[in-house]
């Protein structure tokens, strides 16, 4: 089976090669013309492209020393340049076929499509500027620009690669309809990433939170270090990543601790009732005041506020104020806070309760023999 095979492309090889020979001379070719000529036409297209650089290298420098050597370093110049050294390149091209015998009607569809593509270059230049810059007017996050950016670059790419396939003969109705049901397809197979991608981009335009934020997303803690258009990414005070998925994050609720600056925090202090509320407080005040992470600004200051009377303690509450910045140590400061008024109530002499419990043991028969080997008085009593 195989070497039936290889004998039949070993054939098509042959009549290739036979067919080719009978094009240049009834199948006795002159070889040694056949190089001359060859020869000939690549000195020819040789000298053509050396003459279209020179003309290039001429024109370049008449350019540069017109508009001065520093202005012939602004990126418009280096863009012009580009497109002058194509359209010479496209020239150089269009020549040389021309010289090896190209149809005519090949060299009109390349130079047709040589200009629109050179159209679309300058098209995509000046429009991409113009989207970046209203993009930095409205200042948008970068993560968007990003997008927007290589979003046209996709959609220009596709549109002049279409357009420069149709100036070949190419049915372009049948390549953009593949195209759409390639899109359809890819559709249905991504639909998750799609939907992230999708919440990816209602986050960034709606801002629930930036880089840097300390929030709340599903119940996790963290403090926000990237949004990407498929995932969020949160770091804990443990210094462990959690990545999201943005479908996830735009259906949940969302609390951000850093959207409005300072944080407030509440800590709850108990005191014995015999104990004055007034004086516990006369003895927390100066601890917030002298703890240098506590704001102490107007509208910030430190606070103890009586909570609720509990079941067995006078409950307070510690009311403080940190920034942004301090949110990474949120639970060290408030241990830290708690540990010192501690500290001021036992040498301030206030009581810190803690739940008694009271036992009332009946005298009944069944239960004396069981308490009086633990309370001898109460037998004695009995």
């Amino acid at each position: 089976m195989a070497e039936s095979i290889f004998a039949a492309v070993r054939e098509q090889i042959t009549q290739n090669v036979s067919d080719t020979l009978n094009a240049f001379g009834d199948g006795q070719a002159d070889w040694g013309e056949l190089a001359v000529h060859a020869l000939s036409q690549l000195l020819i297209s040789a000298l053509y492209l050396g003459l279209f650089l020179v003309v290039y290298a001429l024109l370049i420098s008449i350019v540069r020393f017109a508009v001065g050597k520093k202005r012939a370093q602004h990126p418009l110049f280096n863009h012009a340049r580009t497109g002058i050294r194509y359209l010479f390149g496209l020239g150089a091209l269009l020549v040389i076929m021309a010289q090896f015998g190209a149809a005519p009607e090949l060299l009109k569809s390349m130079a047709r499509a040589g200009l629109m593509a050179l159209g679309f270059f300058v098209g995509w230049l000046v429009a991409g500027r113009l989207i970046r810059e209203a993009m930095s007017r409205y200042r948008l996050d970068p993560s968007i620009r990003q997008l927007v950016e290589n979003l046209f670059s996709v959609l220009t790419a596709t549109f002049a690669a279409v357009t420069v396939l149709a100036q070949f003969g190419f049915d372009v109705v049948s390549i953009v309809a593949g195209l759409g049901i390639v899109g359809i397809a890819v559709g249905f197979a991504a639909q998750s990433t799609l939907s992230n991608f999708i919440a990816g981009i209602t986050l960034l335009i709606e801002r629930p939170f930036r880089i840097g934020d300390w929030v709340t997303i599903n119940g996790q803690d963290g403090k926000v270090v990237k949004i990407a258009l498929r995932t969020t990414w949160l770091r804990t005070r443990d210094n462990i990543f959690t990545m999201i998925p943005n479908d996830s994050v735009a259906s949940s609720d969302i609390v951000n601790y850093s959207a409005e600056g300072a944080t407030r925090l509440n800590i709850p202090v108990g005191i014995a009732y015999k104990e004055s509320a007034k004086a516990a407080r006369e003895v927390i005040m100066p601890v917030l005041l002298s703890h240098p992470e506590v704001l102490q600004s107007a509208g910030m200051e430190p606070r103890v506020v009586l909570k609720n009377l509990g079941d067995s303690s006078v409950d307070l509450e510690v009311k403080i104020w940190i920034t942004p910045d301090n949110l990474d140590v949120q639970p060290r400061i408030m241990a830290d806070v708690l540990e010192q008024v501690k500290e001021a109530l036992d040498d301030a002499g206030i009581e810190i309760p803690f739940p008694h419990l009271q036992l009332f043991i009946d005298e009944a028969k069944g239960l004396k023999p069981l308490v009086e080997p633990l309370y001898p008085k109460l037998a004695g009593k009995s």
